[in-house]
């Protein structure tokens, strides 16, 4: 299986290649800001065709370059239901902070030409992968993760988490359609029954895996503990 991923844009957001080898077709995960030109690169590296957009959420730093990448390659944009209305109208669901950022700049966004939307325990069948659709709200109401099979190198699934999960923290949950205890809840009920050996390849950061995070991440551990105590570690996203 191939994997290539890269950060893009001012919030080094992680957009992520998959497919079953060179020379197939591929998946491109959260083209945001500035990613375009990235996934060119690896597309004409590996000699693959996109096929599918897979987008884990709505917000404008894993979604801006969605139109122009699914454009490019005629291919098609999957998002939950939840989160649809941001391909439109993404100001809607940004940080005082990320707005900030992009005063005096004049943005237009619009749906792709080809939507689908995603379903909770769906399962896709694309460029070969067979992805596994898990509804995951908390960071927005339409958040998703994608898990596909890995099989080397000791990783029996290969999961894109967005910003529900990230290497020692989870996602923010205080922007427009973000909650707190959803988001504990998505944890609880999508992430702790995982494999230890699945490998999460995040919306920010760095790789990591379930057992990692099981055994290290304050939020998952203040789960398993189910002591409700406060943690300190930051969360993320935009």
């Amino acid at each position: 299986m191939l994997i290539a991923g890269f950060p893009a844009g001012p919030w080094g957001t992680n957009c992520y290649v998959a497919a079953t080898g060179p020379g197939t077709e591929c998946v491109v995960v959260d083209p945001g800001k500035d990613a375009a030109a990235g996934v060119a690169e690896v597309v004409r590296e590996h000699r693959l065709k996109p096929v599918a957009v897979l987008l884990t959420h709505g917000h404008i730093d894993h979604m801006w370059s969605v139109t122009p990448v699914a454009g490019t390659y005629d291919a098609t944009a999957f998002i939950h239901p939840g989160d649809r209305h941001l391909l439109s109208d993404p100001m809607a669901g940004i940080s005082p902070e990320t707005a900030g950022m992009l005063l005096g700049g004049s943005y237009e966004f619009a749906e792709p030409d080809d939507v689908v939307e995603l379903a909770d325990l769906q399962t896709l069948e694309l460029a070969g992968l067979a992805l596994t659709v898990d509804h995951t709200p908390g960071h927005t109401e339409g958040s998703v993760t994608f898990r596909t099979p890995y099989g080397e190198q000791g990783v029996s699934q290969v999961m894109f988490s967005g910003d529900l999960l990230f290497a020692g923290s989870i996602g923010r949950t205080d922007l427009p359609g973000g909650d707190h205890p959803t988001m504990l809840r998505s944890l609880a009920d999508k992430v702790l029954p995982l494999d230890d050996d699945i490998a999460v390849l995040p919306g920010h950061g760095e790789q990591t895996s379930i057992g990692r995070e099981r055994a290290t991440n304050p939020f998952l551990l203040d789960l398993l503990r189910a002591d409700g105590a406060p943690t300190t570690a930051p969360r993320r996203g935009i």
